[in-house]
This record gives structure tokens, C-alpha cells and sequence, in this order.
């Protein structure tokens, strides 16, 4: 049998999809920031949740 093709599962898939407002300022400093970072903005949300809970 050929191996299996397409993306690894995980164990806490991200499929929830949220919306959100921002002005232009607070937009580019995110984009900003992830560019430094090299991640994504969803990636840099996630993240802000996380220590807004002080999980991180």
C-alpha cells in the first residue's frame, strides 16, 4: 500500500474561523510584527488569546 498523501492530522485541528474588525493602524502594526516574527496573523492572534490568559 502507497503511503498516505495530503496534510498530518492533529490532535486539536484549527478549523474554527472567527472574523475581526480592525483599523489601520492596529492592522499594520500585526503585519509588522509578523513579518518580524515570521508568522502568520492568525498564528499572532492565537498567541495574543494565550497571553492575554497568561498561558504563555
Amino acid at each position: 500500500m502507497s503511503p498516505k498523501i495530503g496534510r498530518p492530522k492533529t490532535d486539536n485541528p484549527i478549523n474554527i474561523r472567527t472574523s475581526v474588525r480592525l483599523d489601520a493602524e492596529t492592522d499594520k502594526k500585526l503585519i509588522a510584527y509578523c513579518q518580524k516574527n515570521n508568522i502568520t496573523k492568525g498564528a499572532a492572534i492565537r498567541k495574543g488569546v494565550h497571553l492575554l490568559l497568561g498561558e504563555e
